[in-house]
């Protein structure tokens, strides 16, 4: 089935457009949740919220612009209503922090696979700015309002988390190297 068939499928709510729409983005779906959820259970029950509320508005899908698209910022709002419900909290800091210019740039160097195991050792903060700026391509501006944040909160998560991405792989990956490939 062509995306333009399921869509229409799912606007008539027939089950089976309903289930070539899931089966066919479920999985990509399910990683963005994994980028915000630390554990797995949340991150299926956010896919499932997110998915229900696709299918729910899809109505308001008119055809202009990237369908995917529209389903990405869907399930990211389900991910950071989920994160807002377990009252996410965000460190304060002074906005001078100054990143090094010789840093090593994780997001260029790891692949995807191996940006979530990082991602899951970095607090829930740190790890949704970095997820909704580096990832999702979102500005500060956007990534403020979303979260109810200031701006320079939402640089000031992106810098410690870069940071702490940073120390992460220069204390356990690049000391051990053979150590990410024995991992599951």
């Amino acid at each position: 089935m062509r995306i333009e068939e399921i869509i229409r499928a799912c606007k008539k709510r027939d089950r089976s457009g309903q289930k070539a729409l899931y089966d066919r983005y479920a999985p990509q779906m399910m990683s963005i949740c994994m980028r915000y959820c630390r554990h797995r259970e949340d991150a299926e029950d956010v896919l499932c919220q997110g998915m229900f509320r696709i299918l729910d508005k899809i109505d308001q899908y008119t055809g202009k612009g990237n369908f995917e698209g529209w389903m990405k910022r869907i399930i990211i709002n389900e991910c950071l209503m989920h994160l807002r419900k377990k009252k996410l909290r965000y460190e304060e800091i002074d906005d001078t922090i100054q990143i090094e210019s010789d840093a090593i740039s994780v997001e260029e160097q790891l692949i995807y696979r191996d940006v979530l195991k990082l991602l899951d050792q970095l607090p829930t903060g740190y790890r949704t700015v970095f997820s909704l700026y580096v990832i999702d391509g979102y500005k500060h501006k956007e990534i403020a309002e979303k979260l109810g944040i200031s701006i320079n909160t939402s640089k000031s998560q992106l810098i410690l988390a870069k940071k702490r991405l940073r120390s992460i792989v220069l204390n356990q990956y690049l000391a051990k190297p053979n150590e990410l490939k024995d991992q599951p």
